[in-house]
């Protein structure tokens, strides 16, 4: 167990758990410029930390859905996580950039649905570079 740098140390537990957690955008709209990716990776980070789990990376795929690499304690439930990201991002994203409101309506920026996936220390490199991937293909 000393060996593994990835381990976190809570108080009443030692822990890895990691989340590949992709969404796309209502309608599949490729609104999600560079400027928008750079302000989503610095809010997620805001949201992150001030709601209990870490955000390793981020990339925005194809300008119409996002892939996460997120970090937790057990006890935080991943919906939970999803549910602040997007909840948080869709309505601070309105106000930022108005413009992208003209091309989503009902006022919904992102999909109901989200893919999860666990991802165990012997896949996470693995989907790290899967994520980093994405930023090169939008």
């Amino acid at each position: 167990m000393k060996n593994k740098p990835n381990l976190k140390h809570a108080r009443t537990c030692v822990y890895n758990v990691n989340y590949h957690i992709v969404w796309s955008v209502k309608y599949r709209r490729k609104v999600l410029t560079c400027e928008i990716e750079k302000y989503l990776k610095e809010l997620f980070q805001e949201i992150a930390k001030e709601k209990g789990f870490e955000v390793m990376m981020m990339e925005v795929g194809e300008q119409d859905h996002i892939h996460v690499f997120a970090s937790a304690h057990p006890k935080i439930a991943p919906s939970y996580i999803v549910k602040m990201l997007k909840g948080i991002s869709g309505r601070k994203l309105f106000l930022q950039f108005p413009e992208i409101k003209q091309k989503l309506w009902k006022g919904h920026l992102w999909n109901s649905s989200f893919y999860l996936e666990t991802v165990g220390s012997i896949s996470e490199d693995v989907i790290k570079k899967y994520i980093e991937k994405q930023s090169k293909r939008g």
